[in-house]
């Protein structure tokens, strides 16, 4: 893409529409910012360094601003437009553009264009976030690893590699592209949203699952899906693609694949990584056929939940394509320690757990956090809408131990119907206006030897700024739990 001189929009003045503007200062001929909220609007969902960063572009005067209902008109102005993931990437306003000529770009689109090193591309209805972070775990520690054995062993990779690790996760990748040497690795979390109108590939392509969510933004499951095939639709066959055999693309699309396939799975000796159960006990086997090597135990994990087992055997199959020896990823697995707000462990007082789960911003990770547990649960559900559908949840919470579901937010109403239909015989309890009340709820609720589960299942919009503030304000009232008790 030839950007020199060219005239550029920038739709979103959010995370990564700041980060692509500072990034294409100095590169094109003009800049302007489109928004939908006003100035005072955006800085009042921000703080910190992004509302730093917000007032210093809404103070330059060599960028143009456009801010209101109106912000999509006349896109055809442009040379170029780059969309925030918010947008629909089918806008008729982005297609009336493209009609005419307009290139329709994106952040991750341009990172794409300009990387000069591999991508590792994650995704996936639930799991990629904590996928991405272990597999930068693992060959962050192989870095060491590398400086140290070079000279024994010459195939191994360039000792001058780095691992950055950005996309979806938090950090906008463009960011990292004046520091990028060909030898280095790039890991992406990757959204639908960011990969809908993508036309490239990653080297290695991970997708944990394939589910259904952000139905408030598709049009229907099958574009959700389809968005997802982004990931592994463009690549070579020197690329490689790493699936959830049970939770995957049908075999139209794998058929059209030129990459090599790897498959991890649960309960499938027949894939290159699988998740055992046996005798009471869960672990990972890579190469179950051959070598039968054991990665790890569930009980050798910071990390809770089952479900982080199958995480860890897709990490683990990023790690022998890059031939990371087996003992540096052991050792990356155990010491690994998950992400804020994913079945995070809050606190544990008087014989009851409270669980941060605020990241679970649809039913499928909910689900994933009801199986984690054995105990007896208090659940806490709701939010704002992302038009799910809670049919599943509802039986998931039927048939397990959750003694009471308590019911928050916008969509709490629509979850007590999908209960009473999944016939669910616990207590369904209407939950306070705040989490100090919901909170203190629970606790009436929960005896010793429960978990209390914070797990929504929807978005936070309703109540909080976004699923960060939602799970610190449901910590901060399980730490003045603490305080009244002592």
């Amino acid at each position: 893409m030839q950007l020199e001189g060219k005239r550029v929009a920038i739709l979103g003045l959010g995370i990564e529409g700041v980060a692509l503007l500072e990034f294409l200062k100095n590169r094109v001929g003009s800049l302007t910012v489109h928004d939908k909220n006003s100035a005072e609007a955006i800085l009042e969902k921000v703080e910190g360094e992004l509302r730093e960063q917000i007032e210093h572009v809404l103070e330059d005067e060599k960028t143009e601003k456009v801010f209101g209902d109106k912000y999509l008109d006349s896109l055809e102005n442009y040379d170029i437009v780059f969309r925030s993931p918010a947008i629909y990437f089918r806008d008729p306003a982005l297609l009336k553009a493209k009609s005419r000529g307009v290139i329709i770009s994106s952040q991750m689109k341009l990172f794409f264009d300009l990387c000069p090193c591999p991508i590792i591309g994650i995704t996936g209805t639930k799991g990629k976030g904590t996928t991405s972070s272990l597999i930068f775990s693992i060959l962050e520690n192989n870095t060491k690893f590398l400086i140290s054995n070079v000279k024994s062993n010459p195939k191994i990779q360039d000792p001058r590699s780095k691992t950055y690790l950005a996309g979806n996760i938090g950090k906008p990748a463009i960011t990292l592209v004046p520091q990028l040497q060909k030898y280095d690795i790039v890991i992406l979390e990757l959204s639908n949203f960011q990969l809908a109108d993508l036309d490239k590939s990653p080297h290695i392509a991970v997708m944990t699952n394939l589910g259904v969510d952000h139905l408030d933004y598709h049009k229907d499951e099958a574009e959700y899906r389809a968005t997802k095939k982004n990931i592994v639709l463009w690549q070579g066959v020197d690329d490689y693609a790493i699936l959830n055999h049970a939770s995957t693309f049908g075999q139209e699309t794998l058929k059209k694949l030129r990459s090599s396939i790897r498959y991890f799975a649960r309960d499938n000796k027949f894939v290159d990584c699988v998740v055992v159960d046996e005798n009471g006990k869960s672990k990972v086997v890579f190469d179950p056929q051959d070598r039968q090597a054991e990665i790890c135990e569930i009980s050798d994990l910071k990390i809770v939940g089952k479900h982080n087992l199958e995480n860890i055997a897709a990490a683990t199959l990023v790690a022998d394509i890059l031939e990371v020896p087996l003992e540096i990823t052991r050792e990356a697995v155990k010491r690994f320690v998950g992400l804020p707000h994913r079945l995070e462990l809050v606190k544990e007082m008087g014989g009851i757990k409270f669980i941060n789960d605020s990241f679970a911003t649809n039913p499928d990770p909910t689900i994933a956090a009801i199986n984690s547990f054995d105990e007896n649960k208090i659940l806490i559900l709701g939010g704002s809408s992302k038009g799910a559908d809670f049919g599943k949840l509802a039986e998931a919470v039927s048939g397990s131990k959750v003694k009471t579901v308590i019911l928050i937010g916008d969509e709490g109403e629509k979850i007590g119907q999908a209960l009473e239909a999944a016939s669910y015989a616990g207590q369904i309890i209407i939950g306070q206006a705040t989490l100090d009340g919901i909170v203190q709820q629970a606790l009436r609720e929960a005896r010793r030897g429960d978990v209390v589960i914070f797990s929504p299942a929807c978005a936070s919009f309703d109540m909080f700024k976004n699923y960060k503030d939602r799970g610190e304000k449901f910590k901060e009232a399980v730490s003045k739990l603490r305080q009244i008790n002592e």
